[in-house]
């Protein structure tokens, strides 16, 4: 599998675009008209679909991604605009399901990252003949990102990290990173994918896991804004998160499809 270049899918076939970039915009009018341009800039020259899934918002974000869409250049990188309902999982499952590309990458509306995910992705295709592991994590929890918390968000993070390894067995350190996976493997784990909100790449990331693949995470820097900024995060959002938990583990007793089917160690 190829980040960029003469993309195929698993069966051969040479799939539309290399790459979709999913972006999930609730309230996002002060960063989303920036983020677009940035993701275009970035991957200019590439075949790569920018999927904005607005969801529920009640600023100018629904107009900002019109007039984007409507004065869009056609070329190599196109632009989408769809809608969901609200909440960030819905939102990414919409672009996801909606993706055509090779690989689909899942950020967020201000690129929290930047493009570290990205450039941590094609250092592991240089090292590996240019082939990817079919889940590369934009990680906050790898030794070598660079990622400044509050005492209380320290805690938080860390509280919930242990709810994940204890009720979940998981073992990727930050399954709420961004996502670069597969196109194949994420469009066939969606129809399994249920959470409407922050948990849904955790979902994601589980249903992999349990599917017998090993995420490999990359390291990040997470961005001057978001070092400023206070947690927004209380006990009671990780005590619901870890209910959610549990809900998930309920869910997925069997491992879902790819499991089932013994098809998700492809190697």
């Amino acid at each position: 599998m190829r980040l960029f270049g003469c993309s195929h899918d698993q069966k051969g076939a040479r799939a539309p675009k290399a790459l979709s970039v999913v972006v999930p915009a609730y309230n996002s009018a002060a960063v989303i008209e920036q983020t677009v341009h940035r993701v275009a800039e970035r991957l200019a020259g590439h075949d790569v679909e920018i999927i904005v899934v607005e969801n529920g918002s009640t600023d100018d974000t629904v107009d900002i991604c019109t007039r984007l869409a409507a004065d869009w250049t056609p070329g190599r990188v196109s632009l989408t605009v769809l809608r969901s309902e609200k909440g960030m999982g819905n939102a990414l499952r919409t672009g996801a399901e909606a993706s055509r590309g090779a690989h689909v990458l899942l950020t967020a509306d201000d690129l929290p990252f930047g493009f570290d995910d990205l450039d941590g992705a094609e250092k592991l295709a240089a090292g590996h003949d240019g082939r990817l592991p079919e889940v590369v994590i934009g990680s906050k929890a790898h030794p070598d990102s660079q990622v400044r918390r509050g005492a209380l968000r320290g805690t938080l993070t860390w509280g919930f990290a242990t709810l994940r390894r204890v009720v979940l067995g998981m073992r990727t350190g930050d399954p709420q990173g961004t996502v670069l996976m597969d196109g194949d493997l994420m469009r066939g784990l969606v129809p399994d994918l249920v959470e409407p909100g922050f948990l849904f790449t955790t979902e994601l990331v589980y249903l992999a896991e349990r599917a017998g693949i090993v995420p490999i995470e990359v390291p990040v820097r997470l961005s001057d804004d978001h070092d400023s900024h206070e947690t927004r995060i209380s006990r009671a959002d990780v005590l619901a998160m870890g209910v959610g938990l549990f809900r998930l583990r309920a869910r997925h007793r069997d491992g879902g499809r790819l499991a089932r089917s013994g098809s998700g160690s492809r190697g």
